[in-house]
C-alpha cells in the first residue's frame, strides 16, 4: 500500500439550497473565510498527505481547473472529470475510476465537496487499515440525527445498519450519522455499476453490508456542519475566521474579522464575530457587520447593520438597512431603510427601492 492515499472530491451539485450564492458559482467555489470553500478542503487534505486528488464535477464544471490548475500552486496533482448526465454519489465515484493509481487493495479517501470539518484525516486511513475493512466511514454525533442517515456500530466499530432519515424515536437508535468521507478500497470502486446513477447512501453501502462486507466506523466529533443551507454557510466561513473550524487556508490570523486587501473599511465601522469583507468591499462609517460574509466589490452604506448574512459580489446595502440572516445575491441592490430577515432571499441583480420592505420570512 502507498503511504499518501489518493482521494476523490465530489463537487458536482447544483447547491439548489444555497440559491441565489450558487447562480453563477458552483457550492463548492463559494468564497468562505476569503477563499473558495474548496481551498479549504484541499489544504487539509493536502496537510494529511495526500497528492493525488481526482474532481469529479458537474455543475458549472468549467470554472474548476481555470482557478485551481494543476493543483501545482497547492503542492497538489489535480485531475477533473465532468459528468455530462448527473450520476449520484456512486456513479460519480465510478465514473472517475480511471483516473485513479491505485491497486485494487489500496486505500482512496472520498470526500463530499459541501463539509466543513476537523477530521482527522490520518486517523480515518488508519482505522481503516487496522480494522481491515473494505469501506470505512467518517462518523459524527448530532444532538437531532432526524435530518441524516444513522449509521449504528457495534462495540468494535463495525457498522451494522444504514438507517435514513428516522422519523419516530423507535427508529433513532443512535446519535451517529454519516459525516460524508469514506475510505474505499479501489476494488470496492470499481464494483460501483458504470454509466448508471448510484447512491452510495442508498445502494452502495447497504448492498455492501448485505454482501457481508466489511465496514467501519470512525466516530470524529471534532468540528463538523453541512454548508448546505445559506445561514451555515455564513456560519462556516464565520467559524473559519474565529478559529473554530481549522484550515490552513485562511489567508491571514485567525481573529474577529478577516479585511482583504484592497477592502476598505471605515474607521468607526465595527466588524466582529468572524465577518469577512472581500477585496474591493466598502464598508462605510457607523456600519456594523456582525458574522457575516461581505463579497469582493460590495457595498455596506453608512449606518447599516449586517448580522449573519451574505452580501454577493458587487451588492450594495443601503444606509441604514438591516440584513439579519438573509442573503443578497450577486449585483443585487437594497436602497436604504429597507429590514429584510430570518432567511430572507435576495436574486442576482434585483433592485430592491429605498424604504420598501420589512420582510420577515420562516423559510
Amino acid at each position: 500500500m502507498t503511504d499518501a492515499p489518493e482521494a476523490i472530491l465530489l463537487v458536482g451539485g447544483k447547491g439548489t439550497r444555497l440559491r441565489p450564492l450558487t447562480v453563477h458559482t458552483p457550492k463548492p467555489m463559494v468564497p468562505a473565510a476569503g477563499v473558495p470553500f474548496l481551498t479549504h478542503q484541499l489544504a487539509r487534505a493536502k496537510a494529511a498527505g495526500v497528492e493525488h486528488i481526482v474532481m469529479a464535477t458537474s455543475y458549472l464544471a468549467e470554472v474548476f481547473e481555470p482557478h485551481f490548475g494543476d493543483g501545482s500552486a497547492l503542492g497538489l496533482h489535480l485531475e477533473y472529470v465532468t459528468e455530462t448526465d448527473p450520476l449520484g454519489t456512486g456513479g460519480a465515484i465510478r465514473n472517475v475510476a480511471s483516473r485513479l493509481h491505485s491497486g485494487p487493495d489500496d486505500p482512496v479517501l472520498i470526500f463530499n465537496g459541501d463539509i466543513l470539518t476537523g477530521l482527522d484525516i490520518r486517523a480515518l486511513v488508519a482505522t481503516h487499515r487496522d480494522s481491515g475493512a473494505d469501506v470505512s466511514l467518517h462518523l459524527t454525533r448530532v444532538e437531532d440525527p432526524r435530518a441524516y442517515g444513522l449509521v449504528p456500530t457495534d462495540d468494535t466499530g463495525r457498522v451494522t445498519a444504514f438507517l435514513e432519515k428516522p422519523q419516530t424515536p423507535e427508529e433513532i437508535v443512535t446519535d451517529q450519522i454519516n459525516a460524508g468521507a469514506y475510505v474505499f478500497n479501489r476494488s470496492v470502486i470499481d464494483s460501483i455499476p458504470a454509466g448508471r446513477p448510484v447512491s452510495v447512501e442508498r445502494e452502495t453501502f447497504p448492498g455492501l453490508l448485505a454482501d457481508g462486507a466489511h465496514l467501519q466506523g470512525m466516530v470524529d466529533s471534532t468540528y463538523w456542519l453541512d454548508l448546505g443551507t445559506p445561514q451555515a454557510f455564513v456560519r462556516g466561513s464565520a467559524d473559519l475566521v474565529l478559529g473554530r473550524a481549522p484550515s490552513p487556508a485562511v489567508p491571514g490570523r485567525c481573529g474577529d474579522r478577516l479585511v482583504l486587501d484592497g477592502a476598505q473599511v471605515a474607521a468607526d465601522a465595527k466588524l466582529m464575530g468572524g465577518t469577512v469583507v472581500g477585496t474591493g468591499a466598502r464598508v462605510e462609517p457607523g456600519a456594523r457587520v456582525d458574522g457575516s460574509t461581505i463579497l469582493d466589490g460590495a457595498v455596506i452604506e453608512a449606518g447599516a447593520v449586517v448580522r449573519d448574512s451574505l452580501v454577493g459580489a458587487g451588492a450594495r446595502v443601503g444606509a441604514r438597512t438591516v440584513l439579519d440572516g438573509a442573503v443578497v445575491g450577486d449585483g443585487a441592490h437594497i436602497g436604504a431603510d429597507n429590514e429584510l430577515l430570518g432567511g430572507a432571499r435576495v436574486w442576482c441583480d434585483a433592485r430592491i427601492p429605498r424604504g420598501a420592505v420589512r420582510f420577515s420570512s420562516d423559510q
